[in-house]
């Protein structure tokens, strides 16, 4: 077996008598092509679209280029339905859901587009603009849902987007287009910092994890939001690790995404009767290990497998480092106690990401493989390696003589679950 590694791999095989498997997900692959499969999904949308009225604004909210998510595809079959219903094109304005993220170059709003591309107004939101922001209400825990103007005063808003597991908000898509993707940058904050729970030492919220949705505050806030703007409709893609198009969902904002997690969940869970004494993750090579932050995903759905006091080996080759550049000061703190205060009183998200590592990192015995420097891997709490064959020499030698293993080559697309557990 193969385990990508920026754009190489190892050569790995499982120790006999280590009880180990591989843990991968195989999701059904459609018989549609992906055209015929959004298609199929517009379809029940009839109603929602027949709704608007000609001359009414319809703006349609899409994630920027770094969440691939098929827009190329379904813009313009969506556009087309809308069209149908008697929409002009020039009615229509199509904002990039940058969140905190920079503005989109015109080569990737051509990407995003596709076809549509010059046919159709785009816009990149902005999150630090007060002139192209505009409040519409506040959440119950006192969040200001303070959103892009544009789509705050449309007639009538789409989202579109991918699902896939995200690690505190327990899914993408569907509300997550609105907060925190034309959130202020102040409601983004707000958002993210519900994985917190309330009051000072109390840590982060356990229901604030991969797969979880009922009970979760950072969810909880993104669905109160998402309401106040009172979406026409969504149209959610899955997508295989490859990108390929596997499903679509189309119609009510909730309902099409509830059916859409659920989907996800069964398709790229994996069940296991009990967790390893040893597991080697992979995030699937570049870009998806492009850097730290993109590989704690991997480390994260990864240690759901890991015993506790487990060796994990990591595989990321970071070749651009930490993807942020304040990610490692956070780790000047050593302790979860002094680290929460600080993260307390100056909110970042990339210093969740960070403390959430050191969680994993405190918990268990990690042999990070990457191109950072050995020092800086042993700041963080997590012990440095050339490449795979010196971490298994390590890790091998922090292992009961007779141990059980696992082995993840797409540690960024799969949630191992116990077989008693569930993902809600």
């Amino acid at each position: 077996m193969e385990l990508k590694y920026g754009d190489t791999a190892f050569s790995i095989e499982l120790p006999d008598g280590s009880g180990g498997s591989v843990i991968r997900a195989t999701p059904t692959l459609p018989v549609l092509s992906p055209e015929e499969i959004i298609k199929g999904a517009l379809d029940s949308c009839t109603a929602s679209l027949a709704k608007i009225r000609p001359g009414e604004r319809v703006v349609i909210i899409t994630s920027d280029i770094t969440r691939y998510t098929g827009s190329e595809l379904y813009l313009p079959l969506l556009v087309e339905r809308l069209g149908a219903s008697g929409v002009a094109q020039n009615e229509i304005t199509v904002i990039i859901a940058l969140g905190i993220h920079r503005k989109q170059s015109e080569a990737e709003h051509k990407k995003i587009l596709g076809p549509l591309y010059g046919k159709i107004k785009v816009e990149d939101h902005e999150c630090d603009d007060p002139g192209k922001l505009a409040t519409i209400g506040f959440t119950t825990s006192g969040i200001e849902v303070c959103i892009n103007r544009s789509v705050a005063e449309a007639d009538h808003v789409i989202l579109t987007g991918t699902v896939g597991f995200h690690y505190f908000a327990g899914f993408g898509g569907g509300r997550k287009s609105v907060l925190p993707g034309v959130a202020s940058r102040k409601s983004c904050m707000a958002s993210h910092f519900a994985v917190l729970n309330p009051g000072e030492g109390s840590g982060k919220n356990p229901r604030a994890a991969t797969g979880i949705l009922q009970g979760n505050p950072v969810n909880q806030a993104m669905m109160e939001a998402c309401a106040m703007l009172k979406p026409l409709m969504i149209l959610n893609t899955v997508l295989s690790p490859e990108k390929r198009l596997l499903a679509a969902f189309a119609g009510d904002w909730q309902e099409a995404h509830a059916a859409a997690c659920s989907y996800y969940s069964k398709e790229f869970s994996f069940a296991i009767r009990e967790k390893g004494d040893l597991v080697i993750v992979s995030c699937g090579g570049f870009p998806k290990d492009i850097n730290l932050i993109q590989a704690h995903k991997s480390m994260e759905y990864g240690s759901k497998a890991l015993k506790d006091g487990g060796v994990m080996v990591l595989l990321a080759e970071c070749r651009d480092g930490y993807g942020n550049a304040t990610f490692f000061n956070w780790f000047r703190f050593a302790g979860l106690e002094e680290f929460e205060s600080e993260l307390r009183k100056n909110y970042e998200i990339n210093g969740q990401t960070a403390y959430s590592m050191l969680q994993k990192a405190l918990n268990f015995r990690i042999i990070l493989v990457s191109n950072l420097p050995a020092e800086e891997v042993k700041t963080m709490g997590m012990i440095p390696a050339h490449d795979l064959y010196a971490a298994l020499e390590m890790a091998e030698e922090m292992l009961p003589e007779e141990y059980s293993a696992y082995i993840i080559p797409e540690g960024g697309t799969v949630l191992p679950i116990l077989r008693t557990q569930k993902v809600e």
